[in-house]
């Protein structure tokens, strides 16, 4: 009968250190959402094609359904409870860029992320960030505009 061998892996997610044990096979988001109980990562396609499981590892939006857990040891882990009052946030609210919000965790992440690495994007890079993410509910164009919204605020900060 085989076993399953199970570790210790320290995490940092939201900003707070996590002892986890789990299997080195485990991914990212069934850690996330069965060890920790940080459900906002939504489990869709399973296979890294929805975007719905979106996280940011060092800033970077990662689908946490293709990752395994034990490689995001010693990495910084952001979830969308780790987004509280974040600009993005409201602007999806002000924008009703969301329907049923199975997917609009993903997308914020992934939406945070590109405000931050590309303050000055293009429609382009907005639509081409946005092509990661599937919703079924609602079309893109009020996720872009909230996207929009948050890059011109920052601009009017500048």
């Amino acid at each position: 009968m085989a076993t399953t061998q199970q570790c210790e892996m320290l995490l940092t997610v939201n900003g707070e250190a996590h002892s986890v044990i789990a299997r080195p096979a485990d991914t990212l988001l069934f850690v996330l959402r069965n060890k920790l109980r940080l459900t906002g990562a939504k489990p869709g396609c399973l296979n890294g094609d929805c975007g719905a499981c979106t996280v940011l590892i060092d800033g970077v939006p990662i689908k946490s359904c293709m990752m395994l857990a034990i490689e995001t040891v010693g990495k910084t882990i952001t979830t969308i409870e780790g987004l509280k009052h974040s600009p993005i946030q409201q602007a999806f609210v002000e924008h009703f860029a969301f329907q049923c919000g199975y997917c609009t965790p993903g997308f914020i992440m992934n939406a945070h992320a590109l405000t931050e690495k590309y303050p000055d994007a293009s429609d382009d890079v907005i639509q081409e960030w946005l092509e990661s993410n599937i919703c079924r509910c609602t079309s893109y164009r009020e996720i872009e505009q909230a996207v929009k919204s948050v890059l011109l605020k920052k601009h009017r900060n500048d």
